[in-house]
């Protein structure tokens, strides 16, 4: 079982909450336009990172970090790509590759607008989670947690860092 920390948006800025929220899990997931090394290297100081660069992330960031990393977590496929778009309508950069070989957890960043929701027609599980950074055109900064234990989603909380501390993901589907 292993708790994750799903972030993105940063845009180079920094709040202290992202550790107190992240302080449960045991990995750290960036969905890109992370903006600075720094961002990066105090959230892989506190758990371990995996990242994407973001449209907005440049020079060392870009080195560092791929456009797109599928992964496995615990027995769940994760593909993980900034600009990804959402269940029907998937960015044109990454759809045939979903459709050709469905991830089980697709994460994206880039709208600023948080999403959790379930393609059926994929048996996908599409996290965004939304901006946690100050730059865009969002009104709420969120994080999201997650718990992957063995091929199930369980415990999914969108934080926002804001006056509400944190609420449990509204029609999340356990599968």
């Amino acid at each position: 079982m292993k708790k994750i920390g799903i972030i993105s948006d940063t845009h180079s800025f920094w709040d202290d909450r992202y550790l107190k929220y992240f302080e449960p899990c045991d990995e750290i997931w960036h969905a890109g336009d992370i903006g600075s090394m720094e961002v990066a290297e105090r959230l892989n100081d506190f758990r371990p990172l995996r990242a994407v660069c973001g449209n907005c992330d440049g020079g060392d960031l870009r080195l560092m970090y791929p456009e797109k990393l599928r992964f496995k977590c615990e027995e769940i496929d994760v593909l993980m790509k900034h600009i990804g778009g959402y269940p029907g309508n998937y960015d044109r950069s990454i759809r045939s590759q979903i459709y050709a070989m469905p991830p089980q957890l697709f994460i994206s960043g880039h709208s600023h607008i948080l999403k959790v929701k379930y393609d059926k027609t994929l048996n996908l599980l599409h996290i965004n989670p939304g901006a946690a950074g100050i730059q865009g055109w969002h009104k709420e900064r969120t994080l999201v947690r997650l718990t992957i234990d063995g091929k199930k989603f369980t415990d999914c909380e969108v934080i926002t860092l804001g006056d509400t501390p944190h609420q449990k993901c509204e029609g999340f589907r356990y599968i």
